[in-house]
């Protein structure tokens, strides 16, 4: 299953993870990925980032940047993904460092 996302200036999505994986190609503006416990990384146009199964993350535009991102959902009969709570201010504003 695929999708297009498309994120305003300073928007994010929640802590998440895909029980069988997902796949972001960046098409353009700029972006944050983060999987939990680990630094933020920032993603630009033609960025792929592979999630493996089950890693908790999230992605989102960067404070001043739209982001868009195509979204492809792997081996989806391991079930749907699993939402956890916001991703709050204090944990976003630390990318911007």
């Amino acid at each position: 299953m695929s999708y297009n996302v498309i994120f305003s200036p300073g928007c994010r999505n929640y802590w998440h993870l895909h029980p069988g994986g997902q796949i972001l190609y960046c098409t353009s503006g700029e972006g944050y990925y983060q999987e939990k416990g680990k630094p933020a990384q920032l993603l630009k146009a033609d960025d792929v980032v592979e999630i493996k199964p089950n890693v908790v993350h999230w992605h989102g535009a960067t404070s001043d940047k739209e982001f868009v991102h195509l979204g492809v959902s792997t081996q989806l009969s391991k079930g749907a993904p699993i939402w956890y709570g916001k991703v709050t201010d204090e944990e976003y504003e630390v990318c911007r460092k």
